[in-house]
């Protein structure tokens, strides 16, 4: 991850981040890289949803690893913020779309500001739509069919589970296929998810993250610093 400039505008410091990921194999008895990267802006004085939180580059690493999973694949990242997974995602040829909270119209607005950034346009390579968690509202229908849905530390407040899990089950009950990947950073220890998910019949999977980017030497704590990520795979119980 670089910093690699900063903008002035009237009112605020736009920071550009830059993340690259790239993966390293032998093809053919020869060496062979394969390597993307992804600017990502921020908004220094700007609320949480303006932010690369840790567990951002996390998935995203874990989505470059299974690039070929989700090639072609229809996939919603719920509380993109910056949305970085989420455009990792669409660089590797996933249908996504990207959502922040429909209250939240800034944040929306610095989402499509992160899809202008890597080259990807509304409504042709990506989409963009408000949906707030806990809430049935049309534009859940909107969605489609969907393969994957994505979400990078949505578990940030205990007060918020329940509705994320209520969105997470009502999508994964019209799509029985479906799996939900997040990363969420661990910040105390006696929260937990684990009675949500039995109330709301879902099955959870925790996966090793200490491997991801080991082609190339990448060591998972330069992502992370000291902070516990870790990485769910949630779907619906048999």
């Amino acid at each position: 991850m670089l910093y690699i400039r900063t903008q002035m505008s009237n009112v605020q410091t736009e920071q550009l981040k830059k993340f690259v990921f790239s993966s390293k194999c032998i093809v053919n008895g020869e060496p062979f890289e394969e390597k993307l990267e992804v600017i990502i802006p921020e908004l220094l004085q700007g609320s949480y949803s303006f932010y690369t939180w840790p567990s951002a580059p996390v998935l995203a690493w874990f989505i470059w690893e299974n690039r070929q999973e989700f090639y072609g694949k229809k996939v919603v990242e719920l509380g993109s913020g910056t949305a970085l997974p989420g455009i990792v995602a669409a660089k590797c040829g996933a249908n996504v779309i990207l959502t922040e909270s429909a209250s939240l119209t800034k944040s929306l607005s610095h989402t499509r500001r992160s899809c202008q950034v890597n080259n990807l346009v509304i409504n042709k390579h990506i989409q963009v739509i408000g949906l707030t968690w806990g809430l049935f509202l049309s534009n859940l229908d909107y969605l489609g069919p969907l393969d994957y849905i994505l979400g990078s530390d949505c578990f940030f407040e205990p007060s918020t589970f329940e509705d994320i899990l209520v969105t997470v089950s009502y999508l994964l009950d019209i799509n029985t296929n479906a799996k939900f990947f997040c990363t969420y950073q661990e910040r105390s220890s006696d929260w937990s998810i684990e009675h949500l998910l039995s109330k709301w019949e879902l099955e959870c999977i925790v996966h090793n993250t200490n491997n991801l980017g080991n082609s190339i030497g990448l060591n998972i704590h330069d992502l992370i610093g000291d902070h516990s990520i870790h990485l769910l795979e949630i779907f619906r119980k048999a």
